[in-house]
């Protein structure tokens, strides 16, 4: 399976309970960001999201509260670096009880001392990895030598104890595409659970000069497809499609819908267009139809994977060659090793 069985059955259950309820809209995925600060500095990321301070972070009950609210099935734990969280175990563990998927999306650096010692392995915890080549440009991106080798041996050490483990990669403007597809072959040699591949997605605070135009990117993403197949690349074909410049889809910003320090932000992760204190405010006064449309400068040459995976589906969803592609898709993943 391209896709761990458990999250993808999650996934069905939310989306069928509420089209049945008759809500279009609705989140999947919680991105919980408790804090602000992190052990790196790397280039494609936003100043604000590792120059916080740790006494700045969201409690446990303002996390939990947060997950309540939203009811997504699944909450990618990010920030800043979530090992940093100092109550990270109890997190992890309220949000299991409650039948959640988790997703700590991490650079690795603490693993070995932070997570393997207070938090076991579990088949709804997802360790997300994140690589950005191999070990010249993971080095490069993250501006500090040795994080490559940390992750990779933090990677061997998670599979050995039996977590299920995952690669996460951002393709930029210099992104080598035969190194990506070196780096979804060590994947697989490494025995992780897969790899999400996604353009890189620019945040107007992050460098310039690293992202991908509409040209650049979809010259590397048809490129990608090809290989894909190949490997277990957690993204959906037309997901693929869409990256590759063949297919156009709206944005959903309300399927991954972001929780930081305090605060809602909306429409997204990247975006902060407007922050609210509540729920219940930020669900009802942001204009979704608007920021679906991508006429916002912001948006428009975005292909942020959490915006248009949802959208993805749903174009699969809608007739059945697409559901029997879809199927065939997530049937396919092999991992083939070298």
């Amino acid at each position: 399976m391209r896709f761990p069985i458990g999250f993808t059955i999650a996934q069905f259950r939310h989306r069928t309970r509420m089209l049945r309820s008759g809500q279009r809209r609705f989140p999947t995925v919680l991105m919980l960001e408790p804090l602000y600060t992190c052990n790196l500095q790397c280039m494609g990321c936003a100043v604000e999201r590792h120059t916080g301070k740790l006494a700045d972070r969201l409690s446990v009950a303002q996390c939990l509260a947060a997950s309540d609210a939203c009811g997504a099935p699944i909450v990618n734990i990010c920030g800043g670096e979530p090992t940093l969280y100092p109550e990270l175990p109890e997190l992890v563990d309220a949000l299991i009880q409650r039948k959640r998927y988790v997703i700590c999306c991490t650079n690795a650096l603490r693993l070995a001392d932070r997570l393997y010692p207070n938090i076991p392995p579990n088949p709804r915890l997802h360790l997300m990895i994140h690589l950005d080549g191999l070990r010249e440009t993971h080095d490069m991106v993250c501006r500090r030598s040795g994080v490559f080798d940390t992750a990779i041996a933090a990677i061997r050490d998670a599979k050995r104890r039996g977590y299920v483990v995952m690669v996460n990669t951002t393709v930029y403007k210099e992104t080598d595409i035969e190194e990506v597809e070196r780096l979804c072959r060590l994947a697989a040699d490494l025995g992780t659970d897969g790899i999400l591949v996604s353009p890189g997605y620019e945040y107007e605070s992050a460098a310039s000069g690293l992202f991908l135009t509409d040209q650049e990117r979809n010259q590397k993403f048809k490129a990608i497809r090809e290989f894909a197949r190949n490997y277990k690349v957690n993204v959906t074909p037309a997901f693929l499609d869409f990256a590759a410049g063949e297919l156009e889809l709206p944005c959903a910003p309300w399927s991954t819908v972001n929780y930081c320090p305090n605060v809602w932000q909306a429409p997204c992760y990247l975006v902060g267009a407007s922050h609210h204190s509540d729920w219940d405010t930020f669900w009802q006064q942001t204009d979704w139809e608007y920021w679906e449309s991508r006429t916002d400068p912001r948006c428009r040459n975005c292909r942020m994977h959490s915006g248009f995976e949802h959208s993805a589906v749903e174009h699969a969803m809608s007739t059945v060659a697409g559901r029997l592609r879809l199927m065939r898709w997530a049937i396919s993943g092999r991992n083939r090793r070298a």
